[in-house]
């Protein structure tokens, strides 16, 4: 060490906080810019899409883009009786002011989800156009009443009351078998309009189904790998993964095959003489939950091999050696340090579940199609945005409140423990 090295001043401690602290704003600085595209490819890809999703589920601009006169005034209307001849001379206007057919399409087809017949009712009217110059509302109101006596009907105008508002709990009241009434009331749909909430149970009740038998196969399996050498284990966790190397729609039509009256599986069966007749295990119930158990069994053995591999095997032995029976020691000693396994397996394999479609869509039947079916339904078919904004925003808050359930329950587990 030389002299000017000894000689040299301390640095002050006010000097050396701060360069402490310019170090640290460097360092988080350089953190931000490393994550800040991970930051990006979620907002873009998951918190926008969400949030569109979100307002879709509430957005209800067809009816007041097309008829605003209609909407202003049937706002003080009170649903009792027909409205004031005003309104249908707004009516009135208002189709006549659209540029085509198709605004008149959109408009007729959103109010035909809430009154069956609107839409001929609509479109009829608006080919009708115009009814006449320089009338009266009471003259117009007989015009159109002559047209079609259909507008002399209370339901096709409570549509338009209920719709004359650019944002609308209507799609997310029907997600879970409610609407509202005639005077804007919620109030539940009619026993036979009930269908969204069987639909639902049935997701929870297959994806329930799905979990438990998931969790029986993988808690021996991997309770056995996490037993085994390193090199062993390695090994065989690499045939639990294969799957997740293989396409879903090879997997699902591997299924079909397998299960069809003339499949594999029943001719092992009909040979080993265990049925005497070849068993309906496609495009039902069983054939879903077969299929989804074994696309999403690796799902639940990861977590549950993570955990049982931190379990020092040493608290058996010990149980043992202290006089415990080596079931009583399993299941006293070892099955509870596995629970967070269980819980993070059956947590993921359970919201996996709720959100299948191909499976069920191309192995189940009528009475076996989960929620997503119906979403791409809307979708695809009956193009209806909004309600299947409002299911996913449904099938969106089921996975929230299954992570917060679950999130309270592991930290009641670890203030007990």
């Amino acid at each position: 060490m030389t002299t000017a090295t000894i000689n040299q001043p301390a640095m002050a401690p006010s000097a050396l906080a701060a360069a402490l602290a310019a170090r640290s704003r460097a360092l988080q600085l350089k953190a931000a810019a490393l994550t800040l595209p991970l930051l990006l490819f979620l907002l873009f890809t998951l918190l926008v899409p969400i949030g569109a999703l979100l307002v879709r589920a509430v957005q209800n601009p067809e009816v007041v883009n097309a008829l605003p006169r209609t909407a202003q005034v049937l706002d003080s209307w009170d649903g009792r009786a027909l409205p004031q001849p005003a309104a249908f001379a707004a009516l009135a206007t208002d189709l006549g002011s659209l540029a085509d057919s198709a605004d008149a399409g959109a408009v007729s087809r959103r109010l035909n989800r809430d009154a069956p017949g609107a839409r001929s009712l609509v479109m009829a009217t608006f080919r009708a156009l115009p009814l006449g110059t320089d009338l009266s509302p009471d003259e117009v109101q007989r015009k159109m009443l002559a047209l079609d006596p259909r507008w002399g009907e209370l339901p096709y105008w409570h549509a338009i009351a209920n719709n004359s508002s650019r944002w609308t709990p209507n799609y997310l009241l029907a997600a879970v078998d409610l609407r509202r009434g005639a005077n804007g009331a919620v109030e539940a749909m009619p026993p036979d309009e009930r269908v969204f909430g069987r639909i639902l149970a049935r997701t929870f009740g297959i994806s329930a189904v799905v979990t438990l038998i998931c969790l029986l196969l993988a808690y021996p399996l991997a309770w056995w790998l996490s037993t085994l050498s390193a090199r062993r284990a390695n090994v065989l966790m690499i045939l639990v993964l294969v799957p997740f190397w293989t396409s879903i729609l090879v997997r699902v039509a591997a299924w079909v095959v397998l299960l069809q009256r003339e499949g594999l599986v029943n001719k092992a069966l009909l040979s080993l003489n265990l049925v005497g007749e070849p068993l309906a295990l496609l495009f039902n119930r069983t054939g879903v939950v077969i299929a989804m158990v074994h696309i999403l069994l690796p799902f639940m053995i990861l977590p549950l091999y993570s955990v049982m591999k931190s379990v020092p095997p040493t608290y058996l032995r010990a149980a043992v050696s202290l006089g415990s029976s080596p079931i009583a020691a399993f299941f006293r000693i070892y099955v509870p340090q596995t629970l967070p396994g269980v819980g993070a397996g059956g947590l993921l394999v359970f919201i996996l579940s709720i959100g299948y479609y191909v499976t069920p869509a191309l192995l189940g039947g009528a009475g076996d199609q989960m929620l997503s079916y119906y979403i791409a339904q809307y979708t695809n078919v009956d193009v209806n945005w909004g309600m299947a904004c409002a299911l996913g925003a449904l099938l969106l808050a089921a996975t929230l409140v299954l992570y917060a359930v679950y999130r309270r329950m592991a930290k009641t587990e670890l203030s007990l423990g």
